[in-house]
């Protein structure tokens, strides 16, 4: 039975950094789906809109082609569901991402793997948003 690996994120101004983690997540297993986070969850997350809007970043993740499918997020606060509607057997994190809440609970049977950096001091989305739009 393949193994079904499942990583999430913003993505906003994709950079090598991304493509590092999701070939790292690829390499996990037999099937890479990746979510991107819908605008209104970022929002309300980080306190703020990415840059680019949901429908940019999921055409930018898509166009790696590295990932078997690539979706948005579902709107609202629970972010547990589409883990289950996708039930992955691995869940990739990046190096500066937190486990949901209630992840490891709801979800005990996901390995949860968390991926190595990629030149964390170069490539890292906040530091590419400093440099084309100066300090907000």
């Amino acid at each position: 039975m393949p193994k079904r690996v499942l990583c999430c994120g913003t993505f906003d101004h994709v950079h090598p950094g991304h493509e590092a983690f999701l070939r790292q997540a690829a390499q996990l297993g037999d099937e890479l789906v990746v979510v991107v986070a819908r605008d209104e969850n970022v929002l309300r997350l980080k306190g703020r809109l990415p840059d680019h809007d949901e429908q940019t970043r999921l055409a930018d993740i898509q166009a790696l082609g590295i990932a078997h499918k690539v979706q948005l997020g579902y709107a609202g606060k629970n972010l547990l569901q589409v883990v289950m509607d996708i039930g992955p057997d691995i869940i990739a994190l990046g190096y500066d991402q937190s486990k949901p809440p209630g992840l490891e609970d709801h979800f005990p049977q996901c390995e949860l793997v968390v991926l190595d950096a990629f030149h964390p001091d170069r490539y890292k989305s906040s530091f590419i948003r400093l440099q084309k739009n100066g300090p907000q």
